[in-house]
């Protein structure tokens, strides 16, 4: 099993296989417009430009799981991404992270990275980090900031 056996939908609802991102390298985040990180944005697209010709992508999930910080519909946050961020790394349809509705990818990414709280999502901007075979390398805290990922990147690309 790896990330590449599950399907997710895209912001304008259609099924995206993560088998597309075979042997990249990937960073998949929980997002949130209204979080005190949220400017973490702007680091994780800078990351994004520099290594993306490497064979290095993100996908962002947003979800509104904590404290109601991405009220927005999808078309919403696309507009909110682009605009105040000039995000270009895909940002894909509202989810669960945690709890009984939660994204099967998500269930997948807690049960191979497990962080302080062991499987639980304890907040928006939870990064894991994935290897070219879709294997889970590391999970970060939301505090960390994206470019303190780089070295992990570059290891692995």
């Amino acid at each position: 099993m790896s990330i590449y056996d599950y399907d997710v939908l895209d912001a304008a609802g259609n099924t995206v296989s993560l088998s597309t991102f075979k042997d990249k390298v990937l960073v998949i985040v929980n997002v949130a417009s209204k979080c005190g990180f949220t400017p973490q944005y702007e680091d994780l697209q800078a990351l994004y430009e520099e290594y993306n010709d490497k064979g290095f992508e993100i996908l962002g999930f947003p979800s509104n799981q904590f404290m109601n910080q991405e009220p927005g519909t999808n078309d919403e946050i696309q507009s909110f991404c682009k605009l105040n961020y000039g995000v270009s790394f895909p940002v894909l349809a509202k989810i669960d992270v945690n709890g009984e509705n939660e994204n099967p990818l998500y269930t997948y990414l807690k049960q191979e990275g497990k962080g302080l709280l062991g499987s639980k999502i304890k907040w928006n901007f939870t990064k894991f980090l994935i290897d070219r075979k879709g294997n889970v390398v590391k999970r970060y805290a939301p505090n960390v900031n994206p470019m303190k990922m780089k070295a992990d990147i570059e290891n692995i690309l």
